[in-house]
């Protein structure tokens, strides 16, 4: 299997199956026959978010820089890794889209294409509280926040994030890259069909078709959840929050009818409301006129 050169952005707003997207394709990837080690992925090229990039290429240390002066920096840093790649780079990023002021992209105007991970966002809050070990009120707050972002750290930049509605509109409607929508609902229930047409829009070539079915078949196999949490329950998964039991703790669809109060579903969907319809979520009756 051949993917064409280049770099593509698997972005989302998290929690919404961007870490399990970079699973799939790296089992893939590897063509092994067992299951990818969680902790130790083949399709290893991180995060946008991540210092190093940053500093192998400037040549600087991120920690001496201030945060307007590191993001005047960061198109040039992704185009210049882009324009060295010679086979595909797939990279992780929950931040918005976004330009400056002078019209540049933030995340670089070189990446040929991004898969796009969407997920109701009633089940972004549950899904997230967990993996914070925060309340969901709070949680719900932040995804209806304007100019919500994820702090920085000792590895990683800080990410803006915006509301959920304005995460989901950046990438949908800007113009600069080609972008394939992915519903994660959609995606659990026919993993192998949504994969196969997100590979198609990248461009991926197989031998054949019986070559094509069989990689997608395994990838998915060794993919499942099932395997995700059987191997975080032996070795632990080092994206798992400090307080989090479990990362890959469910990943169903309508968690949140079991989880938020009709007073929080009222908070996401009034916020929400024409995205969510936009994408095909249905919103709740909750008896207050809502739906």
């Amino acid at each position: 299997m051949i993917f064409p050169p280049g770099q593509v952005w698997l972005a989302s707003y998290p929690k919404s199956g961007n870490t399990w997207m970079r699973i799939l394709l790296s089992n893939l990837l590897s063509g092994n026959e067992t299951p990818e080690d969680i902790n130790n992925l083949s399709l290893r090229d991180g995060m946008a978010c991540h210092r190093e990039d940053f500093e192998e290429l400037t040549q600087l240390d991120s920690s001496l820089l201030r945060p307007h002066e590191i993001e005047e920096l960061l198109p040039a840093v992704h185009d210049a890794r882009a324009a060295t790649l010679t086979t595909a780079r797939f990279v992780k990023v929950h931040d918005a889209w976004s330009h400056l002021p002078d019209g540049r992209p933030v995340l670089g105007a070189a990446a040929r294409a991004a898969l796009y991970l969407v997920r109701d966002p009633r089940d972004i809050a549950v899904s997230f509280a967990f993996h914070q070990a925060d309340t969901f009120d709070r949680t719900i707050e932040r995804l209806n926040r304007p100019g919500n972002f994820l702090a920085a750290g000792q590895f990683h930049f800080a990410q803006k994030l915006d509301d959920w509605t304005s995460h989901v509109r950046s990438w949908l409607d800007q113009t600069d890259l080609p972008v394939c929508l992915i519903r994660y609902e959609d995606l659990r229930a026919d993993t192998s069909g949504v994969f196969r047409r997100s590979l198609e829009f990248l461009g991926a070539e197989f031998p054949d078709e019986a070559a094509a079915r069989d990689a997608v078949s395994r990838a998915v196999r060794h993919a499942d959840f099932s395997e995700l949490r059987r191997q975080e329950s032996e070795k632990g998964f080092h994206e798992r929050g400090a307080k989090q039991a479990m990362f890959f703790r469910e990943g169903r669809s309508g968690a949140w009818r079991e989880h938020l109060s009709k007073a929080q579903v009222r908070q996401i969907e009034g916020a929400h409301a024409a995205t969510m319809a936009r994408l095909g979520y249905e919103l709740a009756d909750t008896g207050d006129g809502i739906a």
